[in-house]
């Protein structure tokens, strides 16, 4: 089974890295998503298969699936979280992973790790009644919170280590060419 530490196998960790030195093409994944409309703000997303390690994934028998809505005060049910608290919850989320994982890979015990983020937002740029607001948050704030006897140098390393490393806070950080097209059905 291997080094285990946080729930993570180091052996297959270091091992998978090892692989992608060997052959740089198994590191390209290609992940996908399907949102379709509910009603009103709520909509419904699929994720299931997945390209990665130079295959298809087929691992999930069933898709994952999540709600998206709007509170009432936007006119929403509530049937889950809206699409800009979702994420912050990716970004907290590949934040935890790389954390921990990377934590487990230099032997550093991790005894608790939170999250906390807030995120502003201005209406004037989604209702189309500025074009000097954009739609987008205006910042956002993360907080981490990671209980662990690794002195003080040590942790701060491996923070600074994973934030140069996140994809989703490089997302979120940096712009990324997105191809958009609307089809009649």
């Amino acid at each position: 089974m291997g080094t285990t530490l946080h729930g993570v196998n180091v052996d297959q960790l270091v091992g998978t890295i090892k692989a992608i030195k060997e052959n740089p093409d198994l590191a390209r994944f290609r992940f996908r998503a399907v949102t379709e409309w509910v009603d009103g703000g709520h909509s419904r997303t699929k994720i299931q298969g997945f390209y990665g390690a130079g295959v298809e994934d087929a691992s999930r028998n069933s898709p994952f699936v999540l709600e998206g809505d709007e509170p009432p005060v936007l006119l929403g049910s509530n049937a889950g979280p809206n699409a800009v608290e979702t994420v912050l919850s990716a970004l907290a989320s590949c934040l935890t992973v790389g954390l921990v994982y990377n934590a487990a890979a230099r032997d550093i015990k991790v005894d608790s790790l939170i999250f906390a983020l807030e995120g502003d937002i201005d209406l004037h740029g989604f209702l189309g009644l500025s074009d000097r607001v954009r739609p987008g948050y205006q910042n956002i704030r993360l907080s981490c919170t990671v209980r662990s006897d690794a002195p003080r140098e040590k942790l701060e390393e491996l923070w600074e280590y994973v934030q140069r490393t996140s994809p989703v806070l490089d997302i979120v950080r940096n712009p990324v060419p997105v191809s958009l097209t609307i089809e009649n059905a």
